[in-house]
């Protein structure tokens, strides 16, 4: 019985320690299996970060994409900008030289057509001059109608006033081919040489323009006339 007894205890011996090394198995297993899975997760997590770094840097480099496109696209209107504000400042200037140069033609051309009409009512107020110093009044009658004259003849005179036009009176001055037509020359020394000494057919200002060049006598020195073939015959010389 005792025998039976202790073979009885070192069964149950036997079995507790068989039953501690599978718990211990079990522990080390589920340890194992605790750390497999720690690590797998480890690893997991690593691979999403790394692959939304990779996301990440695709989408930064894709902007970065965007961004140089539109930087390019504002270079390319700016520059669109500028030739297009070029463009319309040389439209503009050509447009104001043509506005200018066409108002000056205008103006010329209505300047023109003035000259042109009141030099066609010059001979009359020469016509009217002429009239004046010729016509010598005797009778009543005469002088009335001489007065008609005048008067005719000064408001013709006050409108061509009104209009620009205004007398050159070129007696006494030097002679100017610009403004005065030298039809006769005459020696005199009364005058200093090249001096306008009378005025044949008056002349005429519109403004500052010569409306009429003046016809004009001017003076020559006497030294420097040749004597004429009659002269010479009638010298006591002869």
């Amino acid at each position: 019985m005792i025998e039976e007894s202790k073979q009885t205890e070192q069964t149950e011996n036997i079995n507790a320690n068989v039953a501690e090394e599978n718990n211990n198995s079990a522990r080390m297993s589920a340890n194992l299996e605790t750390e497999l899975n720690s690590d797998v997760a480890t690893t997991d997590g690593n691979s999403v970060r790394e692959t939304n770094w990779a996301a990440d840097a695709a989408q930064w480099e894709e902007m970065e994409a965007e961004i140089a496109a539109l930087e390019q696209q504002v270079a390319q209107l700016k520059t669109q900008l500028e030739e297009r504000t070029s463009q319309y400042m040389r439209i503009a200037a050509d447009f104001d030289n043509f506005r200018k140069r066409s108002q000056k033609e205008k103006e010329e051309l209505d300047q023109q057509v003035k000259c042109n009409t009141l030099s066609s009512l010059l001979p009359v107020v020469d016509n009217f001059e002429r009239a004046q110093a010729q016509i010598k009044p005797q009778t009543d009658a005469e002088r009335n109608i001489h007065k008609s004259y005048q008067s005719i003849y000064k408001q013709m005179v006050t409108a061509l006033k009104s209009l620009g036009v205004s007398a050159m009176r070129p007696k006494g001055q030097e002679f100017n081919p610009n403004l005065h037509e030298a039809a006769i020359q005459e020696p005199t020394n009364e005058y200093p040489e090249g001096t306008v000494i009378d005025e044949l057919i008056p002349g005429y200002f519109l403004g500052e323009r010569v409306l009429r060049h003046a016809v004009v006598k001017v003076a020559a020195p006497f030294e420097h006339m040749v004597p004429s073939e009659e002269s010479r015959s009638e010298s006591p010389e002869s």
